[in-house]
């Protein structure tokens, strides 16, 4: 069991307790979170990479790698995205519920 706890401003304390009984219970409540982090990462890494392009000025060197950068990024939101879809299939296919909906 992991027991988490929020203090809010004026003192309030909320508590909660989240029930892990097995691995798939852990990753059946841990799998929205990673999906939100990936997605940020994702979208940092492209924001990044069409700065690097942005600011190689011509230079064919900077522009390859900026160029990479955006191609693995893309790569990683096909792969977010696939594994969102596969998630949801499996919900709807065998009605169990894995990312909280």
């Amino acid at each position: 069991m992991i027991y988490t706890s929020i203090t809010l401003p004026d003192g309030l304390e909320i508590k909660d307790k989240l029930v892990f009984t097995d691995l798939g219970s852990l990753i059946t409540g841990l799998l929205p979170y990673i999906f939100t982090i990936a997605g940020l990462i994702l979208f940092f890494i492209i924001i990044g990479a069409g700065f690097s392009m942005f600011t190689s000025v011509g230079n064919p060197e900077k522009t390859k790698k900026a160029g990479q950068q955006l191609t693995f990024g893309l790569i990683g939101f096909f792969i977010i995205f696939t594994s969102y879809w596969i998630s949801q299939l499996i919900e709807k296919i065998f009605g169990v519920n894995i990312l909280g909906s």
